[in-house]
């Protein structure tokens, strides 16, 4: 267990840039430095991750320490990859924010996320390679790129994904179907026989529960508005923003919450943390409590779902019909890789001809010397010192 939340902790002080870049710092880590799983069972957990709602990148983490170590290892990752921001985010909210004022923490930030940049396309050419062999994987991975890039909506992702199972599903099997009849039935006999119904059911509780006991103590109040809003949200943290500004406009103000969202971006791990910061002000007679509160609530629902069928994954995943499914699905979060080094990962990182200059420079550095990514990190942190005295 301590290793696993050692080596999360590690990656929650690193990893900036948002969730295609927590993707991307994962694959580097637990595929091809610890080989803790393999490449297809990595897809297919960031695959997993986009069927459901919640925290993609935190979901993925999650499930690696449940492939690691069961239920103790997933709550080990999760502890150790978020605890950094919940920290940080801690003590910015009652410091007031001068730490994320501070020009040589600007400047630092700024770099890591050129970083970023750096080991998302890293990522995005490995998995091309390894999931975008034919032509059809290749065209779902083209489509996906192309409308997420001129259609970026929680709609545009879920319909390139359905998409994208059917294109596999039709002509992206593994292996050859017995009979139409057991084509057309097999997926899903599978899938309920696979899954967990215990944390589903945790799950539709906790989603009624709250909502009859709000009035009785303002603590039920906070976790049910994060509870329902960690349900709703396809496609990561930056898509939490509408979700939580509609369910907190009479809670927090406009610069609070303002603030906290653009400290979320600013710092290393999971931008679902975002709660941390809210719920600070939302219980002003117990800060510390509410901000803990919103934040288990905030990820709850998201690694409830994911326990639901994450247990008999594996075998659920050597179904011809799903892998099929699978196999379009791991060309189509390709794209999604696509679409998120350009935005937000490359448009909110790189600003001018330096910047650039220090994305190949870090390119170099990984791809012909080799020089892990912690290294990396320190190496562009000096980057970040630097110039903020230029």
């Amino acid at each position: 267990m301590w290793f696993v939340f050692k080596t999360f902790f590690i990656l929650g002080c690193i990893s900036f840039g948002g969730p295609a870049a927590h993707i991307a710092y994962f694959r580097e880590t637990f595929v091809q430095r610890l080989s803790w799983l393999s490449e297809r069972q990595y897809a297919e957990f960031v695959a997993l991750s986009q069927f459901l709602p919640g925290p993609g990148s935190s979901q993925v983490g999650f499930a690696i320490g449940y492939h690691r170590a069961g239920l103790k290892g997933a709550i080990s990752a999760f502890l150790g990859f978020t605890l950094p921001s919940i920290l940080i985010m801690l003590v910015l909210v009652i410091s007031a924010g001068q730490l994320a004022d501070n020009t040589l923490f600007a400047s630092v930030v700024h770099t890591l996320k050129l970083l970023a940049v750096v080991v998302v396309f890293d990522a995005v050419l490995i998995m091309y390679r390894n999931f975008c062999k034919e032509t059809s994987s290749i065209f779902v991975c083209l489509f996906t790129a192309c409308i997420l890039l001129v259609f970026p909506s929680i709609l545009s992702q879920i319909v390139v994904l359905v998409f994208a199972a059917v294109i596999g599903l039709l002509f992206l099997k593994a292996t050859k179907l017995e009979s139409p009849k057991k084509k057309r039935h097999c997926l899903i006999k599978s899938s309920f026989t696979c899954i967990n119904y215990i944390p589903l059911l945790l799950f539709l509780a906790l989603l009624l529960i709250p909502n009859l006991l709000f009035s009785l103590s303002p603590f039920f109040s906070v976790f049910s508005d994060f509870f329902h809003a960690g349900s709703l949200v396809f496609g990561g943290g930056h898509v939490v923003l509408p979700i939580l500004q509609g369910m907190l406009t009479e809670q927090v103000t406009s610069d609070q919450f303002l603030s906290g969202y653009a400290i979320a971006q600013a710092v290393p791990g999971p931008m679902f943390t975002l709660a941390t910061y809210l719920g600070y002000f939302i219980l002003p007679n117990t800060p510390i409590a509410g901000a803990l509160i919103a934040t288990i609530a905030i990820f709850l629902p998201g690694f409830l779902l994911l326990l639901s069928c994450l247990k008999h994954w594996g075998r659920l995943a050597k179904n011809p019909c799903l892998a099929a499914v699978m196999n379009g699905v791991n060309a189509a979060v390709v794209g999604l890789l696509v679409t998120a080094l350009y935005q937000p990962v490359f448009t909110s990182s790189v600003f001018s001809g330096l910047d650039m200059a220090l994305v190949l420079i870090g390119f170099y550095l990984l791809k012909r010397q080799k020089l892990p990514v912690l290294y990396l990190v320190l190496t562009f942190a000096v980057f970040g010192v630097i110039l903020n005295f230029i």
